[in-house]
């Protein structure tokens, strides 16, 4: 009649055991959606990101058109990074609770009502309207950044993680270069204002008409999820029961990670840079080289391309070599000496020349992008990738609204090159701060350690196991 007592322990090493189990006997397959899920999400990342420097490209036109002041028409580009800071942490817990396909269908959803918004603002007495219409686009934008790592992660496998998240930052970058090249084309340098309303109809109609779209294609295209995990690291989380998981103490966790702070500060410099560089480009370009605004156009498509030419070299070369740390600081140099070259040789008077620095600048600052949201992955795993992504996005915005601002008006009453030393003080600073981030590689190591895990053969009874079979996440404050 005697009852034996249950170890102390008991329940979490039985626990510990389930997850073990359902990791070791899960089936780890890659679907072939994974490409057309990524695609589609790059695609209409591309179209919200148009929308978001279709303003800036051609600010002076708008400033015609608008009669209002430049600064008003770059608010339309800051308001993309004033949006996102309140509305991070709904979203981000939205994706973690009700998951990728809700997130995309709202994303791209906002994106194609905010297109259809600006529609109705033809007319010079209705920059409200426009306003409204970007703003509906910039709520759009909260439900598409933060989604890159986490569709990669969800997708994709070990060894294909980086290159899909190269892809899904691509679309956004991609956007951005035909945001720079489109809008000059579409819409000339003309006095007459009926004339320019014409042509601002056409951008806004075609803009309108590719959302719309996207819309439909992820409604019929978008899942949730693949059938089998595509991975180790994803087994173990989609494993865990999900009463284990909280949403503030995962916040929490990423704040009390030192790693992963110095990332966020040094992905805010990087990226603010960015996003300053390209919201005040155009004024920069015809300060020196006045009526050139066509070829203003083209030196931010010729920033973008670069960059995606590096973010696609960096994902690849990440998916080989795992070097994230050695990787993140090549890059973060070469992106301060290229906006250190670019500073010097737009006053010279060639513009070749500036194509050539601006290339060469964007080939390491916009290759940064997917970069950092991995290298985030790494440091945070077994934490959402949307909320580390999410995070990051804010420093982001953050300092993309600070550098914006101070360069503008930095720019007004000292010059277009001390605004640019503005950037390069910055670059610098960041590139010292990535220099002590260690490279604390958790998600790599999960993978291993459930691949050996998978290899040992099974313990009889009676044998003592000779190896780790120990499948749990790195330590972490969520347990996911």
């Amino acid at each position: 009649g005697m009852v034996q007592q249950e170890p102390a322990g008991a329940p979490g090493l039985a626990a510990a055991a389930v997850v073990e189990a359902a990791v070791t006997t899960a089936e780890v397959r890659l679907s072939r959606r994974r490409w057309a899920v990524v695609l589609l999400f790059s695609s209409y990342s591309l179209c919200n990101s148009f929308q978001w420097i279709q303003y800036g490209s051609i600010n002076n036109l708008f400033v015609h058109f608008y009669g209002v002041s430049a600064f008003a028409i770059d608010w339309l580009s800051m308001s993309y990074m004033l949006t996102y800071i309140p509305l991070l942490f709904p979203v981000a817990w939205l994706l973690d609770k009700r998951g990728l396909r809700l997130i995309a269908l709202a994303g791209s959803g906002l994106n194609a009502l905010g297109a259809w918004v600006k529609l109705g603002s033809l007319k010079p007495h209705l920059f409200p309207v426009t306003v409204l219409g970007q703003v509906i686009c910039s709520l759009a934008q909260v439900f598409i950044l933060g989604m890159p790592s986490r569709i990669a992660s969800v997708w994709f496998g070990s060894r294909e993680v980086s290159t899909a998240c190269s892809i899904a930052v691509f679309g956004n970058q991609l956007g951005i270069a035909v945001g720079f090249l489109v809008p000059p084309v579409l819409v000339p340098n003309v006095e007459d204002v009926e004339k320019l309303a014409y042509h601002i109809s056409i951008m806004f109609f075609m803009t309108a008409g590719v959302a719309t779209a996207l819309f439909i294609l992820v409604i019929i295209v978008f899942k949730e999820k693949p059938p089998h995990p595509p991975s180790r690291a994803q087994a173990l989380i989609q494993s865990r029961p999900t009463e284990e998981y909280s949403y503030m103490q995962s916040i929490l966790c990423l704040l009390r990670n030192a790693n992963f702070l110095l990332l966020m500060v040094t992905y805010g410099l990087n990226t603010g840079c960015f996003y300053s560089l390209s919201t005040l480009l155009t004024r920069m370009v015809i300060h020196y080289y006045p009526g050139e605004e066509v070829n203003a156009g083209r030196i931010g498509l010729t920033i973008v391309l670069a960059g995606m030419v590096g973010a696609l070299i960096s994902g690849i070369w990440l998916d080989r070599t795992k070097t994230y740390k050695q990787t993140t600081l090549v890059i973060y140099i070469m992106s301060l000496v290229g906006m250190i070259a670019y500073t010097f040789t737009l006053s010279l008077g060639h513009l070749w020349v500036v194509f050539v620095t601006a290339g060469a600048l964007g080939f390491f600052m916009t290759g940064y992008l997917p970069l950092g949201f991995e290298f985030a992955a790494e440091l945070t795993y077994p934490e959402s990738e949307g909320t580390s992504s999410g995070l990051l996005n804010v420093s982001a915005q953050i300092f993309g609204i600070a550098f914006t601002i101070g360069q503008g008006q930095i720019m007004d009453r000292f010059g277009t090159q001390a605004g640019n030393l503005l950037l390069c003080s910055f670059l610098l600073l960041g590139t010292v701060m990535t220099a002590f981030i260690k490279a604390d590689l958790r998600r790599q190591q999960a993978n291993l350690d459930n691949e050996q895990t998978c290899c040992l053969p099974p313990v009889r009874s009676g044998e003592r196991s000779e190896g780790p079979r120990s499948s749990s996440a790195p330590t972490g404050c969520s347990g996911r």
